[in-house]
């Protein structure tokens, strides 16, 4: 096994990753900026290093920052956790290049499903079916025009190189086209230094489902599927396992497909394959090429650790599990807690943490970075952590999330948990009654 393993993140994820790291008996590095000095995940590490000031691109995002960290620290292999360069083929590609082992896919496969228009090729010839749209990214608004006319409006303009709601419009019809798809393109060249975009059909009111995979050279199998249909503009606050809406012969067709995808294209490591469902079918949306913020709830169903499997396909190329290994038991539940008033249109809430009191009982989990004294800052995203519940069925895991939710205290900031308890007790999340337009559209919050 690995003996050293550095986390190219912060926050919650670089604890659930270190923590999963002392299990295995694998020494820790966290790197930080100069204002995560007390955060939690230098605390816990057994080393630490400060990469840069608290400026993304001078810290997280610094390469050659990172890169001298590994050096300095002997690091055999980087967990990138999600977001920052978790994604990043010339990241995964320096690694490579200097025997390091990136804790992921190879870059080559970061930078094939990274790109959406090939990722959805790809899903194509594999069987699994896509949503309507143009075959490729679209540069010229005549051409755009005429794609819209003939899949017909709404439309969704979205970033080839990206993802997050960054780069990407709806249009609901021909007098605003223009304006919008320049602002998509836009968009797309300031977050992802690329202006590439493509046209899909929007839906109107459809779920958000993904499946789960552990992928090595030996096999894949799928970890079942998650809801992430509770969403506010195009970003999750609640995820659930299984899907209340499925059946099992739906469910069976999806596995299939998304198991025969990842397996042809050679993939290794954790992944997320996600789709959008609306009336019974399902349409390729993307791959994601690491772990999610939601897998908690898998592993809350299965009873599998996905950062140790992680960990284990990146060492010895192969994942232990058989299909078989893989039997979900009752429902889960993730909402994320986010430092963020709700009442004003979710502006963000950094400051000091004067109290915090987390809560804990039976199948309920926090993943989380916070504690008394500890100040959130305004420079990074405002989830400072997440509440995990399992129960043995969807009523009695909503019902562990109420209590657990009744019993958490964070004073001396904004935070997202009376917005979860509102959403957890309305009617049409009770009657599983929603879809990614639900929030946005009811003017629930």
């Amino acid at each position: 096994m690995f003996k050293k393993i550095l986390i190219a993140n912060r926050g919650e994820i670089a604890v659930r990753i270190i923590r999963a790291c002392k299990e295995w008996g694998i020494s820790t590095v966290a790197i930080h900026s100069d204002v995560d000095r007390e955060s939690m995940h230098v605390k816990l590490a057994d080393e630490s290093i400060c990469i840069g000031p608290h400026q993304p691109s001078n810290s997280y995002l610094n390469i050659p920052a990172i890169m001298s960290a590994i050096e300095l620290t002997n690091s055999e292999a980087v967990h990138p956790g999600y977001g920052f360069l978790s994604e990043n083929y010339n990241f995964a590609k320096i690694l490579e290049e200097n025997n390091i082992k990136f804790i992921g896919p190879s870059s080559k496969l970061i930078r094939m499903m990274g790109d959406k228009i090939q990722a959805k090729k790809i899903a194509k010839e594999n069987g699994l079916p896509v949503i309507e749209g143009s075959d490729g990214g679209v540069s010229d608004i005549e051409e755009a025009k005429k794609i819209c006319e003939k899949i017909g409006f709404p439309v969704l303009v979205k970033a080839a190189g990206g993802g997050g709601g960054k780069g990407m419009k709806i249009i609901n019809n021909e007098n605003k086209f223009e304006e919008l798809f320049l602002a998509a393109k836009s968009e797309a060249k300031k977050f992802f230094a690329n202006d590439e975009v493509y046209i899909e059909k929007f839906f109107q009111n459809p779920r958000h489902i993904e499946v789960q995979v552990l992928s090595g050279k030996n096999h894949t199998v799928h970890l079942h599927e998650r809801d992430c249909s509770i969403q506010r503009r195009h970003q999750k606050l609640i995820e659930e396992t299984p899907s209340p809406i499925l059946n099992n012969e739906l469910r069976k067709e999806l596995f299939d497909k998304t198991v025969k995808m990842v397996s042809e294209i050679g993939y290794e490591g954790a992944g997320t394959v996600e789709f959008i469902y609306e009336k019974g079918k399902f349409y390729f949306l993307e791959m994601n090429t690491r772990v999610q913020v939601e897998h908690p709830v898998t592993e809350m169903v299965t009873g599998i650790d996905i950062i140790k499997e992680q960990i284990w396909i990146a060492f010895s190329g192969n994942t232990a599990l058989k299909q078989s290994d893989i039997v979900p038991r009752g429902h889960a539940i993730e909402c994320r807690i986010n430092a963020e008033d709700a009442s004003k249109n979710f502006q963000p809430s950094p400051g000091k943490i004067t109290m915090c009191h987390q809560p804990s009982g039976f199948r309920t989990r926090v993943d989380g970075a916070i504690y008394q004294g500890y100040k959130v800052t305004p420079f990074y995203d405002s989830m400072i952590c997440k509440l995990i519940c399992h129960g043995r069925n969807r009523e009695e895991a909503i019902q562990r999330m109420m209590r657990s939710l009744d019993e958490f205290v964070i004073e001396g900031i904004t935070t997202t948990i009376d917005l979860h308890k509102k959403l957890l007790s309305h009617k049409k999340f009770l009657d599983s009654d929603f879809n990614v337009t639900w929030l946005d559209k009811d003017k629930v919050i």
